[in-house]
């Protein structure tokens, strides 16, 4: 329950900080142009609020002056004798500023613009409105969003470039080697080899963008037991089928020693402590933490055909030998795991085995390193989004708990924000797809009216915008269904 809390205070945290500059970005721009923004608010307000304030209090607050504008020109009554007078009528155009309850986005409603919060628009056109304003005003204005969450992700990468620098393993410093699976093998890698470059370029950390280049690689020069051999790749492999392999096709060699015992666990119970070493779970041989994770997984694939509770009590227990740091000695114990199939132990860091790389970047040094690693992060995630579009892809997409998961089980501010800066550039990614009711769909209406001098008309944005909003809908749903159906284990 600690980690789910933590992990959900994390979420709340990044997604209310994205969503709120994300909208300030609309906001901000509107200003700018002079366009009316009726309302700003942080979540989603169906029925209800929290609470809300229009901009007049924030105005008294700081002494502003309120915000009018001309209307219309309106007769005002004269002095008997003398003729009418016309003078402009002016309104009030404050925003109403509040904070909803449902925390799935948020929203900026700008003024005589069609999207989820309005619909209709009156024939009456007034100064202020969206739709009033020429074509780049508008196009700046919807865009707004998309740049401030996209320069965001860049700024946070570079502080934390600047504040914590990069900490890394290079897959040359891996002497132990690495785990390769069955495909792995058949193309003709063998475990303890150490991947040390791809079609001539060096690889610089054992990240996704090594499985990336792994993947459209001919040619990979490894080193086995010390001489330097190259490995021949068809260039064209299915990145997500390397990934979702289990194992996986390749994962850094981590000796199978136990960093540290969680009380009250099997493991705890059988005697096991911190520096043992496991040797084999139920008479298979196990030499790292990656034949743990696969042996693991075989006894939770077993468990999952059966049937009754005596079954399963049967499956969960299991042999396990290790080696006592304190005795010096191997020990064979039979125990019990957890319902949720854990032994109790945490396994020891990479940072352990292998020699650490660490970069550190001065102020103005970040900027450019933060800016190529940000670059490099929405090139990967582009290019992964033809993977999106298969069946095995769909599958994949994960929903709000997956998004949840991707933050770390305790506090950790480095990784918060590195969290949040690759959260900032899907969001700035995804609503630049040229979708209606995403800005992104706006924006293609708008290089259509710019390119042709002819705007859509407003029925034809309206359907457009509800078809936009059922699609978001349904990929939301299919998402979320995935993160149920996993904790189900039923995917």
């Amino acid at each position: 329950m600690e980690v789910f809390l933590i992990r959900l205070l994390q979420f709340l945290l990044a997604i209310s900080l994205l969503v709120l500059l994300h909208e300030l970005g609309h906001f901000t721009f509107a200003k700018i142009f002079k366009v009316r923004v009726n309302k700003f608010y942080l979540f989603f307000n169906p029925k209800f609020h929290i609470v809300s304030t229009y901009d007049t209090w924030v105005r008294r607050l700081f002494k502003m002056k309120p915000e009018v504008v001309p209307t219309k020109e309106v007769e005002v009554e004269t002095k008997k004798g003398e003729a009418p007078k016309k003078v402009l009528e002016k309104e009030y155009v404050g925003t109403e500023y509040g904070l909803g309850w449902l925390p799935l986005g948020g929203y900026c409603a700008i003024d005589g613009m069609i999207d989820e919060t309005n619909q209709q628009l009156s024939e009456e056109t007034h100064p202020w409105e969206f739709r009033t304003k020429p074509t780049w005003q508008r196009l700046l204005i919807m865009i707004g969003g998309v740049l401030v969450n996209f320069l965001l992700a860049l700024f946070i990468y570079s502080m934390v470039l600047y504040h914590w620098g990069d900490d890394y393993i290079e897959p040359s410093n891996m002497t132990m080697g690495m785990k390769f699976n069955d495909d792995a093998k058949a193309l003709g890698f063998k475990d303890g080899d150490i991947l040390l470059s791809a079609d001539g370029e060096a690889f610089k950390k054992f990240d996704i963008d090594l499985y990336r280049t792994l993947s459209t690689a001919h040619e990979v020069e490894i080193k086995r037991n010390g001489q330097t051999q190259k490995v021949n790749l068809p260039g064209d492999m299915n990145l997500l089928n390397m990934l979702k392999a289990t194992p996986t096709f390749v994962a850094p060699l981590i000796p199978a020693e136990i960093d540290s015992v969680l009380p009250g666990t099997p493991a705890e119970k059988a005697g096991m402590k911190a520096g043992d070493r496991i040797l084999s779970i139920n008479g298979q041989a196990v030499d790292s933490w990656n034949e743990f994770t696969y042996e693991m997984g075989r006894i939770s694939d077993v468990l999952a055909v059966k049937t009754t509770r005596a079954d399963s009590l049967r499956e969960r227990q299991v042999q396990v030998s290790f080696l006592s740091k304190e005795k010096g000695e191997a020990d064979t114990v039979r125990l019990q795991l957890t319902p949720d199939l854990k032994l109790g132990v945490l396994q020891a860091n990479l940072y352990t085995f292998y020699k650490e790389t660490h970069c550190s970047y001065g102020f103005f040094e970040s900027f450019p390193a933060g800016i190529q690693y940000g670059l490099d992060v929405l090139r990967g995630y582009v290019g992964d989004m033809k993977y999106v579009f298969t069946s095995e892809g769909a599958k994949s997409l994960g929903g709000f708990g997956a998004i949840g998961s991707l933050f770390p089980p305790v506090w950790d501010w480095m990784l918060f924000w590195r969290m949040t800066a690759f959260l900032s550039i899907i969001l700035a990614f995804m609503n630049i797809l040229p979708i209606p009711a995403l800005d992104g769909g706006h924006v293609l209406f708008l290089l259509y009216e710019m390119v042709t001098g002819r705007k859509p008309s407003d029925k034809f944005m309206v359907v457009a915008e509800y078809i936009g909003f059922g699609f978001i809908l349904l990929l939301m749903i299919v998402a979320n269904l995935n993160d149920i159906l996993r904790w189900l284990g039923m995917m």
